[in-house]
């Protein structure tokens, strides 16, 4: 009898379990549909789903300038090389995001701070006080350029592209420059640097399995490797390039949603890949059909590499202006700190005297809005229209 009244005791239980679920979902999706509109039922002949995708901001019109959000980064003894790089990027329509990483004292990090607080100017310009750790090739660069890009999203107001760089990055073109060079250009693009031919990097990043100590340590180390390795993926396609990139607005905010889950799968996937930063951006971009045809295969930078390549581009100086100026690209790096070149860069390109901004339409404050593009735009402008006029440039996205 015992043994007969726990087996109808546990029937009784199981039914009441599922019953209880059932009812917990029922109400639960009653009350996300009541509360979030976003969510709508479709019908269709044979299924019953919910809509996958959420709203976006909408892409501003061509007819405003466009707005930028920048990352700048950097690492210990970095405070001083992106104080100046912040005040050759200023305008006063972008948005900025400032990181020191963690190996920086706490003295660097608020100097920092204060020297954005004490400008009445750096009203756009946010300072990430709890930094991050981030380990060189691992997975806490994407980390981190995701949380700058969430809270330009949250904080920052209108823009249309996000910019990542590094404290060891300078901008070759002023900002007037760029943003009248980008004024027509389609904001859903995405400048991104990208290929799908993985060569060596399939055996060397794609197989091999690593840890990054920023993702659990407070002090840091390098990443290292653990065995067995692990085959290609057939669930997605892999793509790589550059860790340098100019996003839209739309993809940014994919990346932060992640409506179909793609953007989180690929993260975990990626926490385990060697030189992240060059392949994660990329994937997601390539494999999700909606952003495909928005590629423009360029990192906007000018990058010089040793023949053969090393791991590192060698550091620029005033033997490489004239190539540095020839390429049109609106960024270029690596630059060494206090590098004369630097100096050559403001007088003759910047037109910024030390220690003072880059001179644009906004000087006066008048009229924010007014740009006075020079001869930076006319490069910038052949530049992308290079991209844009191919013949086959839209057959060429994500191969």
């Amino acid at each position: 009898m015992k043994l007969h009244f726990g087996i109808n005791r546990a029937k009784m239980e199981s039914a009441n379990s599922k019953l209880f679920i059932f009812t917990l979902l029922i109400s639960s999706f009653i009350i996300i549909s009541h509360k979030y509109p976003l969510f709508q039922i479709v019908k269709s002949p044979s299924i019953l789903f919910v809509e996958s995708k959420l709203h976006t901001s909408p892409l501003r019109s061509n007819t405003t300038i466009p707005r930028l959000a920048y990352l700048i980064s950097g690492s210990i003894g970095d405070g001083e090389r992106i104080k100046r790089t912040l005040k050759a990027l200023y305008h006063p329509l972008n948005q900025y995001v400032l990181h020191l990483d963690l190996e920086t004292s706490d003295e660097e990090r608020n100097e920092l701070v204060k020297f954005v607080k004490r400008d009445a100017l750096f009203v756009n310009v946010r300072v990430i006080e709890r930094s991050n750790l981030v380990t060189y090739r691992g997975p806490t660069m994407v980390s981190n350029t995701l949380h700058a890009a969430a809270i330009l999203v949250k904080d920052g107001g209108e823009w249309d592209w996000f910019i990542n760089l590094s404290a060891s990055d300078y901008p070759l073109v002023t900002q007037d420059d760029l943003l009248h060079s980008l004024r027509n250009i389609p904001r859903y693009l995405n400048f991104i640097e990208h290929t799908s031919d993985l060569d060596w990097k399939e055996e060397y990043r794609a197989k091999p399995i690593i840890i990054d100590p920023g993702l659990y340590s407070l002090n840091k180390s390098n990443i290292f490797f653990v065995e067995p390795q692990r085959s290609v993926p057939t669930a997605f396609k892999l793509f790589t390039g550059s860790a340098w990139m100019m996003l839209s607005r739309p993809f940014v905010e994919y990346l932060l949603s992640g409506w179909d889950n793609l953007p989180r799968t690929l993260l975990m996937y990626y926490t385990n890949f060697l030189s992240s930063p060059e392949g994660y951006f990329q994937t997601v971009v390539c494999n999700v059909q909606e952003f495909i045809n928005t590629t423009v295969n360029t990192d906007l930078h000018y990058i010089a590499w040793d023949n053969p390549p090393k791991q590192h581009p060698h550091y620029l100086t005033v033997d490489d202006y004239r190539e540095m100026v020839d390429s049109n690209a609106p960024f270029a790096r690596k630059f060494g700190k206090n590098e004369s070149v630097l100096d050559k860069i403001d007088s003759e390109l910047l037109g910024r005297k030390p220690d003072g901004f880059v001179p644009g339409g906004w000087f006066g404050y008048t009229d924010i809005t007014l740009l006075r593009p020079g001869p930076g735009a006319k490069r910038l402008k052949s530049l992308i229209s290079g991209f844009l006029s191919d013949k086959d440039f839209d057959k060429k996205h994500c191969l």
